[in-house]
């Protein structure tokens, strides 16, 4: 049972990690497009402060899915029946505070790559799971 609900929050949870992934991009780009921007001309008050209001939802849209991710990496931890399945989903969640701090520090686009190696592992660990 244990492993059935975990395989049910796998595919949750990789659901939310595609979706993101695939939402992240465009907007990634325009965050980052626009900074490159301001470097060579001052941009109007109301889209800098914008793009500031963008890169704040886009670090809190990480945080929140790392919550989620570490959630579930905490149940493979402490349930017996789901630890033989630890190894193939662990460290999503370091690997959702690396993209957190790419986007801390202004590297959005960079900040998709540990969230694409999220969903790696948890397609594996999806495939370790019976059904």
């Amino acid at each position: 049972l244990d492993v059935r609900a975990a395989r049910e929050k796998v595919e949750i949870q990789l659901g939310n990690v595609q979706q993101f992934v695939d939402v992240l991009g465009p907007i990634a780009q325009g965050i980052e497009d626009l900074e490159a921007s301001a470097k060579t001309k001052p941009l109007a008050k109301s889209a800098a402060d914008k793009n500031a209001a963008n890169k704040q939802k886009v670090v809190e849209a990480i945080r929140n899915l790392k919550t989620g991710l570490s959630t579930l990496e905490a149940e493979f931890r402490t349930k017996a029946s789901l630890q033989k399945y630890l190894p193939s989903i662990q460290g999503i969640t370091d690997l959702a505070g690396e993209s957190e701090d790419s986007a801390i520090a202004g590297r959005f686009v960079a900040a998709k790559d540990p969230l694409r190696d999220v969903i790696k592992r948890l397609t594996d660990t999806q495939a370790v799971l019976p059904k």
